[in-house]
């Protein structure tokens, strides 16, 4: 097989950018927006806006650095050197094998709806959730191309049933149950912030086009297009079926509902459609593990290129994938869930995967900072550097309030734990001088 027969196009790399962005989420987000009122429209829209400032940065990029994967780390080295390039692959390799584990949880939770047991019985929950892991695992180390199709297909199933609702939902909408503009006794200021923060969560993996470049066709005509038509359709399916939610449940019903699409399914087309939709959440979930299972080898792989992580890093099988890297990470992320099926666990769990978030942050942040540096040094590249420094600049500082925004515990030890690579990358430093 050719190495172009290995490769995907546009729509499978598009459907990567969606299917990683959107995961079982969304299916219960609006009924914590609820709790804030309208309000939420607006944080959506605000965080819509930073994430395509950062999409539009990652296109970019991708336009300049076409020939070599690696995506949130290659743009951070290119800018800042090996030191802060190895931090942000540090951090967002952590990121990705963590939050795998979440993923897993969440589709064991959609599961529950249908099978109860789940919800009792922790050895089946664990079993179930250890399968899902290992068996994208092993499609993934099945190539590119498998692992795309499977991509594709998740990906138009898990909108169905949100496209579904957003369209036939109108027809059931009424302006009697949309929420107060502000129900948190707080300022609009302090609640929109909150609101901003916790739709962030939503637009995490923009970048996933950037990430596995060398195995797209036409990088630097693709993967543009991919991340900005990925991101956009996610944004117009956050915001219109909140909106939709919001018009078609209750308030209260809505802000106490662990299925709230579900709900809205139920109330357009009887027990059936809802039961669709709930089917439709449990798809959504097994995309994203599988879409973010790929990312989990490909940031190490790159990293190892350039001798920043181990060699084994960089080993391929047949395929041409790097299986162990895949081995290493779903092991990780096994070691993860197995540790939110104890009880006294469960809060650090959460507070574990908050930390995932701010690993996303940093290399946002970093990228955006080194855009501008890139292009500035670049003096052949057509693009006005005023724009090109204000592009950047206002994805630095939409990154920077992000992470003002997190608690002030999760940024002292997220940055505990990038710190906690510095030995690594001073042993890997060495280990390349003792190899000249």
């Amino acid at each position: 097989m050719s190495s172009s027969n290995k490769k995907i196009g546009l729509i499978t790399s598009t459907a990567l950018v969606v299917g990683n962005m959107i995961g079982a989420g969304i299916f219960i987000l609006p009924a914590s927006l609820s709790k804030y009122g309208g309000i939420s429209l607006l944080g959506w829209v605000f965080t819509a806006s930073g994430a395509l400032i950062l999409a539009k940065i990652f296109s970019n990029f991708s336009k300049i650095i076409v020939n070599k994967s690696g995506g949130p780390y290659l743009y951070s080295k290119q800018g800042f050197g090996d030191f802060i390039g190895f931090l942000v692959a540090w951090g967002y390799w952590i990121s990705t094998w963590i939050s795998n584990a979440a993923i897993a949880i969440a589709i064991i939770g959609g599961l529950s709806f249908f099978f109860p047991i789940l919800q009792t019985n922790s050895v089946v929950a664990v079993s179930i959730g250890l399968s899902m892991i290992w068996f994208f695992t092993w499609i993934n180390s099945k190539g590119m191309r498998t692992t795309g199709k499977i991509q594709l297909i998740t990906t138009v199933l898990k909108l169905l049933p949100l496209v579904f609702v957003i369209i036939f939902g109108i027809f059931f909408f009424s302006l009697d149950n949309f929420p107060e503009f502000n129900m948190t006794g707080e300022s609009n200021f302090t609640s929109f912030s909150l609101v901003a923060a916790l739709t962030l969560y939503a637009f995490l993996g923009l970048e996933s086009a950037s990430i596995p470049l060398e195995n797209i066709h036409n990088p630097e005509k693709t993967v543009p297009k991919a991340t900005m038509y990925g991101t956009i359709i996610s944004t117009c399916i956050y915001i219109f079926s909140t909106i939709v939610l919001f018009g078609i449940l209750p308030t209260e019903t809505l802000q106490n509902s662990p299925a709230p699409f579900a709900e809205a399914g139920e109330i357009i087309g009887g027990k059936y459609t809802g039961y669709f939709i709930a089917i439709g959440a449990i798809i959504s979930g097994m995309g994203a593990l599988n879409g973010w299972i790929l990312i989990l080898a490909q940031i190490p792989m790159a990293a190892a290129k350039d001798e920043m992580f181990p060699r084994i890093f960089k080993r391929k099988n047949k395929k041409g994938v790097p299986v162990l890297g895949l081995v290493i990470g779903s092991i990780l992320s096994s070691v993860v869930m197995l540790m939110n099926f104890s009880e006294n666990l469960v809060t650090q769990f959460t507070f574990i995967v908050n930390l995932t978030v701010l690993a996303c942050l940093v290399p946002y942040l970093f990228v955006s900072a080194s855009y501008a540096i890139v292009i500035i040094q670049n003096k052949n590249h057509t693009n006005s550097i005023v724009k090109t420094v204000l592009l950047g600049l206002f994805g630095f500082l939409y990154s920077l309030w992000a992470i003002y925004g997190s608690s002030a515990e999760v940024v002292f030890y997220g940055l505990l734990l990038l710190l906690l690579g510095i030995p690594f990358y001073v042993f890997m430093q060495w280990n390349k001088m003792k190899r000249k």
